[in-house]
């Protein structure tokens, strides 16, 4: 095998929340570690970010998903170049790509399976643009091996929390979904997704005030939790499903959220203290379900943008059982903001060394595999 050695790495990603394109200008070390020299919220174009919501919502057609994937490559070029211009080329990027359809389950079509992810983004265009070599397309080697192609974050989770002993640990990201590492001193290394994040918090505050997403929790806390209302909506069968497991807004999808709203009640900040409060117990219930059982749970870790939402953190913080210790990535040096990228720079770094990157622990895939495409 080739001698590892410090590479420069730009990620990129965005994630299901879609609310900008991640960048971070890394350094990798051979010992796995990734240090953000310097991260940026990138804005997509308003048209191009009404387009992605469209492809979302199902009302794209073949043409538009096929134009769009070479509009988000420029797009996610003209982030990588903003950091090129400061820092100067990189060794590599490492693209996650904009997920616009994931589909992990069990179907088949004349017995061939139909589980498959589409991230779009066209790496040629980020190379051509930017004049580096770029690693993408990171889920579909796993979903090949049978896997679900998520949660990928474990294995750079793995990485950086299993070098501290004698603590168990969740590492618990709340983006538009949430996810879930467990790493321990005597179980091997599981994850999966806990459900919903932000895609419905964020979706309610755009539907009844207009904003993007609830700053600091605000409007949650100003509200009360409608308890017959929450109760329903833990009933549904995603939450019951054994691991390995995936979602994301095909599931949970704009008509998913307006059925369920028919019940909801009549206060508008009710409804947010509520979808708020299900984000923060569907984590809680699924450590009661599928991680107790096996692992005793020391400290959760929270990461991703639900770690800046105050009410969900206090919310938490009143579900879990009160003995585990409740902090964020940034206690240990992590970017809360940009932990998931420097978590690519790291699955890139691996891609580009030919080192296998997947979890099956967490994903359900047969074997270890690498990872990723390279475009020149």
């Amino acid at each position: 095998m080739q001698e590892l050695e410090v590479k420069k790495v730009i990620a990129l990603m965005s994630g299901t929340s879609c609310d900008s394109i991640d960048a971070g200008f890394c350094e990798v070390y051979p010992d796995k570690t990734v240090k953000l020299i310097r991260g940026i919220n990138y804005q997509y174009p308003e048209h191009v970010r009404t387009k992605i919501f469209q492809m979302f919502r199902g009302e794209a057609s073949i043409k538009d998903i096929c134009q769009m994937n070479f509009v988000i490559g420029k797009c996610f070029a003209d982030a990588a170049n903003v950091l090129i211009s400061e820092f100067g080329k990189p060794d590599f990027i490492s693209s996650h790509g904009q997920t616009v359809y994931h589909y992990p389950f069990d179907e088949k079509i004349d017995n061939i399976s139909l589980k498959s992810t589409l991230q779009i983004g066209e790496s040629s265009v980020i190379a051509q643009e930017t004049g580096c070599l770029t690693i993408s397309n990171f889920r579909e080697a796993d979903i090949a091996q049978n896997g679900q192609g998520a949660p990928l974050v474990c294995f750079a989770d793995e990485k950086w929390w299993g070098k501290y002993k004698g603590k168990n640990y969740a590492i618990q990201n709340i983006g538009g979904i949430s996810n879930v590492t467990v790493i321990s001193q005597d179980y091997d290394t599981f994850g999966f997704d806990t459900g919903l994040g932000n895609i419905m918090i964020d979706y309610c505050v755009n539907k009844y005030f207009g904003e993007p997403y609830d700053k600091d929790g605000e409007i949650a806390a100003s509200g009360n939790i409608s308890d017959v209302w929450l109760d329903c909506l833990l009933q549904d069968e995603y939450y019951f499903i054994d691991p390995p497991k995936s979602t994301g807004r095909e599931y949970f999808n704009p008509t998913y959220i307006e059925n369920v709203l028919k019940f909801a009640p009549e206060d508008e900040r009710d409804i947010i203290a509520t979808v708020t409060a299900l984000t923060a117990k569907t984590i809680a219930q699924s450590y009661e379900r599928f991680v107790y059982p096996n692992v005793s749970i020391h400290e959760a870790v929270i990461c991703g943008g639900g770690a800046y939402n105050k009410t969900l953190m206090r919310m938490l913080r009143n579900y879990l059982p009160k003995h585990i210790d409740l902090k964020t990535c940034e206690d240990y040096g992590i970017s809360n903001n940009f932990k998931e990228v420097m978590a690519f720079a790291l699955l890139g770094y691996c891609t580009y060394y030919g080192i296998p990157n997947n979890l099956p622990c967490c994903t359900g895939a047969n074997k270890r595999v690498v990872l990723g495409k390279l475009t020149y």
